[in-house]
């Protein structure tokens, strides 16, 4: 497995960040790739995902430690995806937002395709950095 992590600090308080990243039906506008989202029973979410040319279905389990400000998911199926968003407030206006994603490079390229590789981590380390970018401008446009 590889591991990932990123950090972004965001202009809004933490409670704006928290509600944000558990609006799954909003992610379409951040996420490269969503094409819609939903939150289902028992702490599960939906996403359709275009990749590879293809639209793929994605389940993940979704759990929370708010008083610990951190967000867990879990893939249920293929591709295996283990990830997190930890929330630390910088005051009471800014939040810095850290993602953390394990991932299995090989099976994300079987399931998801693009470059083999170094160039994959590459690229899965850009997709992600824009990915918080453009959650950031979300958030702090109140969108």
């Amino acid at each position: 497995m590889s591991t990932l992590e990123e950090h972004i600090d965001v202009g809004v308080p933490i409670d704006t960040v928290w509600e944000s990243l558990h609006r799954v039906e909003d992610y379409p506008r951040f996420v490269e790739g969503v094409r819609e989202g939903r939150t289902e029973e028992d702490g599960r979410a939906h996403l359709d995902v275009e990749a590879g040319g293809q639209v793929r279905e994605l389940e993940a389990e979704v759990s929370d430690r708010k008083g610990e400000g951190v967000m867990e998911w879990r893939t249920t199926g293929a591709p295996e995806l283990v990830g997190s968003f930890s929330l630390q407030p910088i005051n009471k206006n800014r939040t810095r937002v850290q993602a953390r994603l394990e991932y299995d490079p090989g099976t994300v390229r079987e399931t998801l395709g693009g470059p083999k590789g170094f160039a994959q981590a590459n690229a899965i380390e850009r997709l992600v950095r824009s990915d918080l970018e453009h959650f950031r401008e979300c958030v702090e446009q109140g969108r």
